[in-house]
């Protein structure tokens, strides 16, 4: 889960990306005839502030606007904000929103309880969706927005992977290479497995300190803050084999002895080499969240990391902000001994796909103009250049859009790995109870994290809270 980030979308002219004319609107006349009945409708919406969040208002809103008649309210604020506002809506029925930001990992407590209406019937219904929406089109990741009977209740707009990320200037440097052959043994290359990875962080952190220079071989997001937890839980656990943050999903228990993985010997080992790395961090990276891991990847002070790569449109393109530009590398994650193969079988995964969608609440008073505005964003003609400002595909017609193909190089190869390996990452698990387990798992994990007690302590003790919760909920 990737929450506040605080990001300054990318200024439109410096990518060469204005307002969308007319004429580049596939069908305008069929958007004016269904918005006919909704003219001067006010509709409003909340979500976070992400890049593509800024796009939609910056761009998509303001046209959609003068195309069909019908006015958007869109509110882009904090993680927090965003999703208290929403909850409150959501639960008192008031009818505040019409539109909301749904992340995938939440998307299972709203359904749990009702509280998101129904789009498959809109979807359905050809007076008002536009005859090129093409559900076919969208990437795999519509599948979290689903129910049980493979009902929609909501369209994605944002996904990307959290994966690993590398200076090639730096692993590509004759004089490194040789210094680090010389001193482990083999060749300095994107590590596939974990031990590899703390060789390179090791290997970095001191030649930063040999050179008088800030650069480190390793960066975290460790702050006791919920950003720790889904670090573990959807990071670094699946990289080492441990998924579903280690609970059974049939048993729905997390201890190994009623069938969970959270406390075994694996998840412990995972752990305790998350808690030794932090060494070869910057000194203030039991302070960081998942903006600050990207800033001080683009200050140019970490040689390798996994980063939610969002951040990539920024980083690769912006010299306001960037120090990286030309220098970013994009891999797989490393993985335990078996996992990768686990995750090509479809037995497990590798990291995390993370994102969001709009999703309609049930107490919404427009919801048909809602809908309007949600296929609006989410149309084929305009995905190619909502990528480049945000880092984000939802359609796989996407992946072939000559812009993107263009822009690829300069995201290290992204867009080719979104597309050809996306399938070996996965979204949070279905689990209703997620907001509370978070919890749990940010209070045990933190303790280790500060110190205060062993990984593997807290582990065990996390195991016995998780499953205590399962028994109270009536699992």
């Amino acid at each position: 889960m990737r929450k506040g980030i605080n990001v300054l979308l990318v200024v439109l002219l410096v990518l060469g990306i204005g307002g969308l004319a007319f004429a580049q609107v596939a069908n305008p006349e069929w958007w004016q005839k269904a918005a006919e009945p909704y003219k001067g409708v006010v509709i409003k919406g909340i979500s976070e502030s992400t890049p593509p969040s800024k796009a939609m208002v910056e761009v998509a809103a303001p046209e959609f606007e003068k195309l069909t008649g019908i006015k958007v309210q869109f509110e882009v604020t904090s993680w927090d904000e965003m999703y208290n506002k929403s909850i409150q809506d959501l639960q008192s029925g008031a009818g505040i929103y019409d539109f909301i930001y749904v992340e995938q990992d939440i998307i299972y407590a709203y359904l749990d309880q009702g509280w998101l209406t129904n789009l498959t019937p809109f979807i359905q219904n050809s007076a008002i969706t536009e005859p090129n929406f093409d559900l076919d089109d969208f990437t795999s990741f519509i599948n979290y927005f689903k129910d049980a009977e493979g009902n929609i209740f909501a369209i994605p707009f944002e996904a990307f992977l959290k994966s690993y990320i590398y200076r090639k200037d730096l692993f590509e440097d004759p004089e490194i290479q040789k210094a680090f052959k010389e001193k482990y043994g083999y060749d300095l290359a994107v590590p596939t497995n974990w031990d590899q990875y703390t060789d390179i962080a090791k290997f970095f952190t001191e030649y930063g300190k040999e050179k008088g220079i800030e650069l480190y071989g390793h960066v975290a997001q460790a702050k006791t803050h919920p950003c720790v937890a889904y670090e573990m839980c959807e990071s670094i656990w699946p990289a080492w084999g441990i998924y579903n943050w280690g609970i059974n999903l049939e048993t729905m228990r997390a201890s190994v002895d009623k069938g969970g993985t959270l406390n075994s010997e694996q998840a412990k080992k995972a752990f305790k080499w998350y808690v030794d790395m932090l060494q070869y961090a910057p000194p203030g990276v039991r302070t960081y969240t998942w903006d600050e891991t990207a800033a001080v990847f683009g200050a140019g002070k970490i040689a390798q990391g996994l980063i939610y790569l969002e951040n990539l449109g920024w980083l690769a393109t912006d010299p306001t902000r960037s120090a990286v530009i030309g220098k970013i590398g994009v891999a797989l994650p490393p993985t335990a001994p078996g996992v990768l193969e686990e995750a090509k079988a479809g037995k497990g995964y590798i990291g995390y796909y993370d994102g969001g969608a709009l999703g309609i609440p049930h107490s919404a008073k427009n919801k048909e103009a809602a809908w309007l505005f949600i296929q609006w964003c989410a149309r084929k003609e305009w995905q190619a250049e909502f990528a480049k400002l945000a880092t984000r595909v939802v359609r796989k017609s996407t992946f072939d859009d000559p812009l993107i193909k263009e822009l690829d190089p300069k995201m290290g190869g992204y867009f080719t790995l979104l597309k050809e390996q996306g399938h070996l990452f996965a979204g949070a698990p279905p689990l209703p109870m997620h907001r509370p387990l978070n919890e749990i798992y940010l209070k045990w994990i933190s303790k280790a994290v500060a110190g205060e007690i062993s990984p593997e302590e807290a582990l065990d003790n996390l195991a016995q809270e998780v499953d205590q919760l399962m028994e109270e909920l009536g699992y």
